[in-house]
């Protein structure tokens, strides 16, 4: 985004990746104090302050209409300046919840199952590099069959993490100890026989809004800083259980906005003058490295996939509600979905199936079973896809629909309805000024490192203006896009198009369809300056990955995964690394 250009229209567009991101709970644990009060006695509301409040909502009111009104909303002012004093934890959700699903579509269940490519991994390398790049379905083969040791490959990643991630500015805390510790119980069982599956022994980065007890939780930003979790997150607790090793907690824009957090800006591993997009800035950075197996993500509206965009990861956005986000910071509580990011398609899943579980702690947690099968042949898929989608894209974007058509599936041309889908913006606007009103209403919004009109502090100050009516129509709006979207995917397995296309990505996270982003390819680009930080050289091109996106019908991960290794596959750029750090 460039620093004279509007938050709503960089979200639109897309020019530099959509940055937003959250979870599920968190306290923030202090009661508003009397700063937070609207000091409505100062300044009585008239009929001629209605008169200029007018323009704010874009509504007409004659002289007598405003004289009633003012004769009322003293009291209503003061409930809500009342009311702005109780406290209301973070992890606190709304009493309506939301849910993807429509009433009269049946959704069926799926069996807990997922079958691999069967792809040999072949001999383990003799440097540790080639081990570090390697993805998880391979390193799952050497752990398992007593090749490497999760020791050896967690001291690699520590080694590396040491060596850059300073540089990279990619993690927030490193847990050496934990993760020596965990690695050394996965040898032990493994050694046992008592193997759990392809994450035993895996180590892998947490994005820092996700909770684990006793570790730094800290948002990212600056109010946070000190803030140790508590708790731990539940997908946190699947990971354990799944034998996979924590290696610390990777960066993420403050409040899950961008890669700017209070303490730097984490960098693209393939141009280090230009910031990695975010806000799961430090996981799609360190996957992409080498620095970790996998990591976790979080998704609001762009936050696993524009920074696998920029740093050439896979990331994974799930069906909204399959995933449970209990135990991570709220953004959004309506759009956030929690994600792997990896370094190839089979990866993403090996990660979902750990994190798949129906959890009742999140009031949007929905129970489905994930069924995934790499075997599975995708010629005969109907893929729908938008032609000028592609006329506006770049040769990677059409290398990989050609890819899908050389892999046999039938390409059928779609429509969407020309809609104003930014209008669906106010939810995320609004429903993060709420999450994190004491900010706003003590000044700490003040010491958020980022400060512009598209950033946080700003973007909350103004939702207070968003009118409580238009906010409603807009999620009735969201109902008939979810109309729109089932409709559109009818006869359909999945969609193919560039990530950011004909306002896809906006409209997908808010009808909860899962996205999967594969590396398509690079361009040469000069350094994209974005969330007003500056770069020094704008001449210089580098060579620079991006990725191209399917979508499918909700809970149908399973097309998405078969049909992107395929295309992955075909593609052959998936194992190419970044240079300075091969």
């Amino acid at each position: 985004m460039n620093k004279g250009g509007s938050r709503r229209d960089f979200l639109k567009t897309g020019a530099a990746g959509v940055v937003l991101a959250g979870g599920g709970a968190a306290a923030m644990g202090q009661e508003n104090g009397a700063s937070a009060a609207n000091p409505a006695s100062e300044s009585p509301v008239t009929a001629e302050t209605l008169r200029s409040a007018q323009a704010v909502f874009d509504v007409r009111y004659t002289d007598a209409e405003r004289e009633m009104i003012a004769e009322g909303i003293e009291e209503w002012i003061d409930r809500m300046s009342r009311f702005r004093r109780v406290e209301k934890p973070n992890e606190l959700a709304p009493a309506c919840s939301f849910d993807p699903r429509l009433g009269h579509v049946d959704y069926p269940p799926q069996d807990n199952r997922v079958v691999r490519s069967g792809q040999d991994a072949g001999r383990l390398p003799s440097r540790d590099t080639d081990i570090a790049f390697a993805p998880v379905w391979r390193l799952s083969q050497w752990i398992e069959s007593g090749r490497l040791s999760s020791r050896r490959l967690t001291d690699i990643y520590l080694d590396r993490i040491d060596r850059f991630g300073g540089q990279l500015q990619c993690f927030v805390t490193v847990t050496p100890e934990i993760a020596r510790a965990q690695a050394d119980q996965a040898d032990r069982e493994i050694a046992a026989g008592q193997y759990r599956g392809a994450l035993h022994g895996i180590p892998y980065g947490m994005k820092d809004i996700i909770d684990i007890a006793d570790i730094p939780s800290t948002w990212g930003a600056t109010p946070y800083r000190d803030r140790v979790a508590t708790e731990t997150a539940f997908i946190a607790d699947r990971l354990r259980d799944a034998g996979a090793v924590l290696l610390g907690k990777t960066t993420n824009g403050a409040i899950a906005y961008g890669d700017i957090w209070f303490d730097g800006v984490t960098k693209n591993p393939w141009n280090l003058e230009e910031g990695s997009s975010g806000s799961s800035a430090g996981s799609a950075s360190s996957t992409s490295a080498g620095l970790v197996a996998f990591s976790i993500g979080t998704e609001t509206l762009g936050s696993i996939v524009s920074p696998s965009n920029r740093c050439g990861t896979t990331g994974l956005r799930p069906t909204f509600g399959r995933v449970s986000r209990h135990g991570a910071m709220a953004l959004c509580w309506s759009l956030d979905k929690i994600g792997p990011i990896t370094r190839s398609v089979e990866d993403t899943a090996l990660v979902l199936e750990a994190l798949n579980a129906f959890d009742r702690q999140d009031p949007g947690a929905i129970e489905m079973g994930l069924s995934v099968d790499f075997t599975r042949d995708v010629r005969g898929m109907r893929v729908g896809y938008s032609p000028a989608w592609f006329e506006q894209g770049s040769d990677a974007d059409r290398a990989t629909l050609q890819a899908a058509r050389d892999a046999g599936v039938e390409l059928v041309e779609i429509s969407l309805p020309d809609l104003p889908y930014d209008a669906l913006l106010a939810v995320v606007e609004a429903e993060s000024a709420a999450a994190f009103e004491e900010l706003t209403l003590t000044d700490q919004d003040d010491d958020l490192r980022w400060q512009a009109p598209w950033a946080w502090p700003n973007t909350w100050r103004q939702a207070r203006f968003i009118s409580a009516i238009d906010l409603i129509n807009v999620d009735r709006f969201r109902r008939q896009v979810m109309r729109e979207m089932h409709t559109a995917f009818e006869g359909l397995d999945a969609m193919i198009g560039p990530n950011f296309a004909g306002a896809m990505l906006t409209i997908t996270n808010y009808t909860g369809h899962p996205q999967l982003a594969i590396k398509s390819g690079f361009n040469q680009l000069a350094s994209r300056a974005a969330f007003d930080v500056e770069v020094e050289d704008t001449q210089t091109l580098h060579r620079v990955p991006q990725t191209t996106s399917l979508w499918a019908p909700l809970f149908q991960e399973g097309n998405l995964l078969a049909l992107g290794r395929e295309i992955e596959n075909r593609l052959g750029v998936a194992d190419i690394r970044p240079p300075l750090f091969s």
